[in-house]
């Protein structure tokens, strides 16, 4: 595991396109998150939300710029290298879930322990088992009853599976959750108490969370807010 001293997220001078001579589409001079921070960012549709956590979960690279990781160089390691260390140390709540539909719920939430021997040993560091930890999680999230656990996923409902992916995410205490809209699907009690899951565990573990959200209700629970609209520099210059 990476322990180089210094934040857990660095970007310098990023810039990204889609397309070789296309127009910017996130342009950002710095941005330095610190270990274990909690940070919301907020921004309306189109203001670079998608494309910077993709950057910073190694799904993409910028054009120029550097962004690092854990002390990590991303934006210099090649694609399998990158599908590496994200497997290793990074919970990713999609916005789309992303679950397996043939795997049972227990199981879509020890998956990434099958990909990464480093969240499997952390994982089995908590409780007696995988399923055992997964259940723990699960149990957080209101979804530990034995007969729901037997049912597919497919059978959730949206809030439910929302909820399964958030699980699956924090499973082997990754050191960076990175979560894309993880409350649009629920309702407002379960949403505050989903949101202090989340901070439960970062906190437990040293974690750090970057929480994408339109929900400025949830904004005064996290440490900052990064305004994507104004920090992203190619926003305003678009035509």
């Amino acid at each position: 595991m990476p322990d180089a001293p210094g934040p857990i997220v660095q970007l310098e001078g990023v810039r990204f396109r889609w397309r070789r001579k296309g127009p910017n589409i996130l342009t950002l001079d710095g941005l330095v998150v610190g270990r274990g921070e909690r940070v919301f960012i907020e921004g309306p549709s189109g203001s670079g939300k998608s494309t910077l956590l993709g950057l910073l979960a190694g799904v993409t690279v910028p054009q120029t710029g550097t962004v690092q990781v854990l002390g990590e160089r991303l934006s210099a390691r090649s694609g399998a290298e990158r599908d590496h260390f994200r497997a290793d140390h990074i919970g990713y709540i999609f916005q789309q879930f992303n679950l397996i539909p043939y795997l049972g719920i227990v199981d879509n939430v020890v998956l990434p322990c099958r990909f990464s021997a480093k969240r499997r040993e952390r994982a089995l560091a908590r409780s007696k088992g995988l399923r055992a930890e997964a259940k723990r999680l699960l149990g957080h999230l209101d979804l530990a009853e034995p007969a729901l656990l037997r049912e597919p996923v497919t059978s959730l409902s949206v809030g439910q599976q929302q909820r399964v992916a958030a699980a699956r995410a924090l499973m082997g205490a990754p050191e960076l959750i990175i979560a894309d809209e993880p409350t649009s699907s629920l309702d407002a009690d379960r949403r505050r108490a989903f949101v202090q899951l989340l901070f439960d565990e970062c906190k437990a573990t040293g974690a750090t969370l970057i929480f994408v959200s339109h929900d400025a209700s949830l904004e005064p629970l996290f440490d900052r807010t990064l305004r994507l609209a104004e920090a992203n520099q190619a926003v305003g210059s678009r035509p």
